[in-house]
Formats: structure tokens, C-alpha cells, sequence
């Protein structure tokens, strides 16, 4: 069977040549896709010249656990939204101390997430010496698929977003 980030490999290839040439380092927080950017970046051999970590902020626990955002920095925010994936990249680059971070949160499926986002709904944002967040709608209540299709759209989006 084929490892999962095997068709992710040329993004992810693309992202760390596009680090390595700047002599830059990545951190990542992704909730929806579980860990999968992370290990399409890691897949690439010599990642640790560029990634310095990640963490699978899944639920609330985990964020104050592993980021340690303060409550207050979330005030009148929820997640699954473009703030909310701003706040966490920034947060994220700012604790590993790293040139980029990269953060995603949505609802993978089969049904919508507590917020009232449906399946198929992510955001994600860069944050470095250049910031950006989206928004992407699958509109898929298969589970898998939305991984991977999320892992996608979030190294592409990296792509557009590091400087060449």
C-alpha cells in the first residue's frame, strides 16, 4: 500500500527546495488534516535543514497544550475560520521561532464541525515576512478525500506564498 503523502511528494519537494534556497524554516499546525502536511514535508529527504516542528491542534486541549495560546487571544474568535488559522500561524512561527508557519483548521466530514461549517470546509494561513489566509470548499462529506484534498490545497497555497 502506498503511503498516503506519496502523491503530496512533488508539493512538498517544491516547498523545501523553495526553503533550502532561502535558508528558511517552516513550523506547522494543522488540525484537519491530522498530521499529513507535516509528513509531506518530512517525507523529503534532509527536512530537517527546514521543518523545526508541528503539532496536530485538534481540539481545544491540544491547542493549550501544544501552543499554549492564551485565552485571551481568542477572544470573540472561533476556529475553523481565516482569523482564527492567522492566529494560530502566527502564534506557531512566534514559539518555534521559525522564518514561516502554516496552520490549518476546518471540518474534514462526514457531517459539519461544531461551529456550523460543513464538511468539506478548511482555512488555512501562512504566516512569515509575507501573510495570507484561505478559505476552501470541497463540498465532500468524504472524510479521506477532504484530508487529502486540505494537505493539497495547503502546500499549494505555500507555494504561492513563499517568495521564489
Amino acid at each position: 500500500m502506498d503511503h498516503p503523502t506519496k502523491e503530496l511528494l512533488p508539493l512538498a519537494e517544491q516547498v523545501a527546495a523553495r526553503l533550502q534556497a532561502k535558508g528558511q524554516t517552516i513550523a506547522i499546525a494543522e488540525s484537519s488534516t491530522g498530521g499529513l502536511i507535516s509528513a509531506a514535508l518530512l517525507a523529503v529527504p534532509g527536512a530537517s535543514a527546514y521543518f523545526l516542528g508541528g503539532a496536530v491542534v485538534y481540539t481545544g486541549q491540544a491547542r493549550t497544550a501544544l501552543l499554549a495560546l492564551p485565552p485571551e487571544a481568542l477572544a470573540g474568535m472561533r476556529p475553523a475560520t481565516e482569523a482564527y488559522a492567522r492566529l494560530v500561524a502566527t502564534h506557531t512561527r512566534q514559539r518555534f521561532s521559525s522564518d514561516w508557519a502554516l496552520a490549518e483548521t476546518g471540518a474534514t466530514g462526514p457531517t459539519g464541525n461544531r461551529y456550523g461549517d460543513p464538511a468539506g470546509h478548511s482555512c488555512m494561513a501562512v504566516a512569515g515576512p509575507v501573510e495570507a489566509a484561505m478559505t476552501l470548499e470541497t463540498g465532500r462529506a468524504d472524510r479521506l478525500a477532504n484530508m487529502a484534498a486540505f494537505t493539497e490545497a495547503a502546500l499549494q497555497f505555500l507555494l504561492r506564498t513563499l517568495p521564489r
